[in-house]
């Protein structure tokens, strides 16, 4: 299998020496840094996220600061979604959109003040998006990528880490919510977050001096707790339905598309909101069962009914716990429906499929 040839242009992030320390067999790239894809077995991985607890470097979800008197005017500008309601400790699950009502990303957003905000990137150049928004309009912002990288706490035993290494008050943080808490006197923003359906944290480390000397606090306390470094799980995830931008929905999908049509809420005459209404889903994610065994899905695969293509696959896996190979869909609006039969062509060939009425957590 290929490897990913060392560069000054792929980066290491604070936290790399201490996954290659719990023996990484293979990396992705994302955001242009190194993200773990596996250490270990991967399905003795995905066992223990639904049992314990794990850390994940998830630095490369890059941070994307957004400061200034029109910050707020900004957000409202590019996502169909109400800011208005966001509250100062508040997180946002915001699909964002171009002139075209097409996504164009689907960051996790952080308001840390009424005038400055977090947008959590996926792997995308959203930000350059961003910048050529504020210089057009004129708007009184700075943006830049700040020197931020998150650890992620998943799994069910994450409360009772947390509580050892921040105190039993953040117990109380609940989800989509953040604050302010210590570590050896520097003040750290942490969010009941996650890229799983486990529960967790997700603590943003400023600087990288703490970054180090915090996985190994976390790593010390943990033990206890039956600790693993592990990271984002693709059965889990696809079981859970959590969507991957670039790879499930693209630049040509619309959120009603990407089933996001809840977070359609605002009133706002952002940017892209005629085109964005004038395209009803005529295509919906939808959670799809295959049957036999299938290949790795490292590209997308055909859906047919009665041989007419009617859409693709776009992550599946085989599900242990559920005994199946889980996938997620995008699917014409005539094949949607739940209970409806479908064929998936893989690179092994033809294999009979099923779309679900929901994802399996």
């Amino acid at each position: 299998m290929a490897i990913i040839t060392p560069s000054r242009r792929v980066r290491r992030t604070p936290f790399t020496e201490g996954v290659e320390a719990a023996g990484v067999t293979s990396y992705t790239v994302y955001n242009r840094m190194l993200l773990a894809a596996q250490i270990g077995s991967f399905v003795e991985d995905y066992h223990h996220l639904k049992r314990h607890v794990q850390m994940w470097d998830v630095a490369v979800e890059r941070q994307i600061s957004i400061k200034g008197a029109d910050a707020e005017k900004l957000m409202k500008l590019i996502s169909p979604r109400d800011m208005s309601k966001m509250q100062d400790d508040q997180c946002f699950y915001l699909p964002v959109i171009g002139a075209d009502g097409g996504m164009l990303n689907d960051p996790v957003t952080m308001k840390i003040s009424p005038d400055h905000y977090w947008v959590s990137l996926a792997d995308s150049d959203f930000m350059l998006y961003l910048l050529g928004v504020a210089d057009a309009l004129s708007l009184d912002v700075e943006i830049s990528e700040a020197d931020i990288a998150p650890l992620a706490i998943q799994g069910p035993k994450s409360d009772d880490l947390m509580a050892k290494i921040f105190g039993d008050d953040i117990r109380a943080l609940t989800f989509f919510r953040h604050g302010i808490y210590s570590f050896e006197g520097r003040q750290m923003h942490i969010s009941r977050s996650g890229y799983s359906k486990q529960g967790g944290f997700e603590i943003y480390v400023e600087g990288t001096e703490y970054a180090m000397p915090l996985w190994n606090r976390m790593l010390a306390e943990g033990e206890s707790l039956n600790i693993r470094i592990g990271c984002p799980n693709l059965i889990e995830r696809v079981e859970g339905g959590l969507l991957s931008y670039g790879n499930d929905m693209r630049r040509e999908n619309t959120p009603f598309e990407a089933g996001l049509g809840k977070f359609v809420t605002s009133a706002e005459n952002y940017l892209g909101k005629a085109a964005l209404m004038a395209r009803p889903a005529q295509q919906m994610i939808r959670p799809v069962a295959i049957s036999g065994d299938i290949p790795v899905c490292d590209r997308a695969w055909p859906v047919y009914a009665d041989g007419r293509k009617v859409g693709q696959i776009t992550s599946a896996i085989f599900s242990p716990d559920f005994n199946i190979n889980v996938s997620i869909g995008m699917v014409a609006d005539s094949h949607w429906d739940a209970g409806t039969k479908l064929e998936v062509e893989t690179q092994d060939g033809m294999r009979d499929a099923e779309i679900q009425t929901q994802f399996w957590i």
